[in-house]
């Protein structure tokens, strides 16, 4: 596997990236205005959440080199059953906050009964972060539907609030090339197609110089396994395709997988996205989600692990 370094960019240069893309979705895509206004108003609470986990002090995890080769060489993500402290008190006004924004934005009445509940104390912020942060889908979804809540919802917005800090760790946890282009552990045996950090699937993928890059839809991260082929069960040959759509240049592919009924969209870019631009790659291909799910493909589930950091799978 190669891990891609993400090159850094400022909060400006995304800004304005993110800006004219926006335009050009407007502008073409008239159906996806309301959606383009809400990602707005997302994005910039991202990037103050993004600065304020920035400004502070990341935990210190100890995650020895050869600690992390063992757990990467048993397809265990490095962040897996790891015991993290979350900085609460700088994610909760923004979970808060991205609620709020969510209400304005369509969920109405459901995102602001979470808000409540959070206010509330009836739906600890901690908790539901620090589920949203070890990837524990059945648990959040499960609580909020024994509380009342619209249980993707509540997935969303913690998944959005934690985000900046998943990305924060990710770049903290997988290190720097030297200047001979090595790493402190080994990464060359991560050949899975979930992320090698968090253990989340990718949103999709990007290619970029005709090499296939995986981008995680939580933390970011850039992975580009060696193997091709269906980024959920490995399959290849016959049972995996990957069919350009639309009219030339064909810079946009849907991989789809007969084996597991997985789909994988993923577009030709002159330069990687940085976080948190991912999001609006995803509502640029929403087209190529809508075509996936009509020939019955779907994404599959977050994988599940257990405490020990073990794969459920």
């Amino acid at each position: 596997m190669t891990y891609v370094v993400l090159p850094p960019a400022s909060r400006e240069a995304r800004l304005a990236a993110a800006t004219t893309r926006w335009e050009a979705i407007a502008s073409s895509r008239p159906d996806l205005r309301q959606a383009v206004i809400l990602q707005q108003s997302l994005f910039r609470t991202l990037l103050d959440l993004s600065d304020a986990v920035e400004s502070g002090r990341l935990p210190r995890l100890s995650l020895p080199p050869k600690y992390l080769s063992a757990k990467l060489a048993r397809g265990v993500p490095a962040l897996s059953a790891e015991p993290i402290p979350l900085p609460v008190t700088i994610l909760k006004p923004f979970l808060l906050r991205l609620c709020q924004e969510l209400e304005s934005g369509g969920a109405g009445e459901s995102a602001a009964h979470i808000s409540a509940a959070i206010e509330q104390s009836r739906l600890d912020a901690g908790s539901l972060l620090g589920a949203s942060l070890a990837r524990d889908h059945r648990s959040i979804l499960t609580g909020a539907s024994h509380m009342g809540l619209a249980p993707d919802l509540v997935w969303l917005v913690a998944e959005l609030t934690v985000s900046p800090f998943a990305h924060a760790l990710q770049r903290a946890v997988l290190p720097r090339p030297d200047a001979g282009g090595r790493f402190s552990f080994d990464l060359e045996d991560w050949t899975r197609g979930y992320c090698p950090v968090c253990g989340s699937w990718p949103a999709l993928g990007e290619v970029l110089g005709g090499q296939r890059i995986l981008r995680c839809s939580f933390c970011s991260a850039g992975w580009a396994p060696v193997a091709t082929g269906c980024a959920y069960c490995a399959m290849s040959g016959s049972d995996f395709e990957s069919a350009s759509t639309g009219p030339a240049p064909h810079d946009r592919h849907l991989e789809l997988c007969r084996g597991c009924s997985g789909y994988l969209k993923t577009v030709e870019v002159a330069n990687l996205s940085p976080f948190p631009l991912l999001a609006i790659s995803d509502l640029e291909t929403m087209d190529l989600d809508l075509i996936a799910i009509e020939q019955g493909f779907r994404r599959p589930p977050l994988r599940e692990f257990k405490a020990d950091g073990t794969s459920c799978h």
